[in-house]
């Protein structure tokens, strides 16, 4: 179960692709959910120069992911993506089956909605971590390998 990605920015992102191509296999697996996404990179220097701007949405009736990536770090855009695909995995468990607001303060103010971003929170900034340290563990392994083959 692949994920589409389309760059809608006039930018070349294919080493951020080529990240999120490596991630989202592990993020599927360790979230277990059971439909595909497509993800978009977006630019929207407006948006990126707001204190508060977006950094990424997912739309749950089109089963799609939107990234801003205007000034920002790749491993910071990994973040955003993995919070957003647990919001596809609620989508993907049904939880999304119903009227909500989500305007400012839906998440202060509808309790199924705070718990919703609780475990987007959650759940996703762990995934991420936990990848994140896999790699680096799996280049510290490689390393004293070749430390010691030598």
């Amino acid at each position: 179960m692949k994920c589409h990605i389309v760059n809608k920015t006039n930018m070349d992102m294919d080493r951020l692709i080529s990240m999120i191509e490596a991630f989202y296999p592990y993020a599927r697996k360790a979230m277990e959910f059971n439909r595909p996404v497509d993800i978009e990179l977006h630019s929207d220097p407006e948006n990126a120069d707001a204190d508060f701007g977006k950094t990424a949405a997912y739309s749950p009736s089109e089963h799609k992911v939107i990234l801003y990536v205007d000034n920002r770090h790749h491993k910071d855009i990994l973040r955003s993506l993995s919070h957003e695909l647990v919001h596809h995995l609620q989508n993907c468990r049904g939880e999304f089956d119903r009227e909500f607001e989500t305007g400012p303060g839906y998440a202060q103010e509808d309790g199924h909605l705070r718990k919703m971003e609780e475990e987007a929170y959650l759940l996703g900034n762990l995934c991420l971590r936990d990848y994140e340290d896999g790699i680096k563990s799996k280049g510290l392994f490689e390393k004293l390998l070749k430390e010691w083959c030598n």
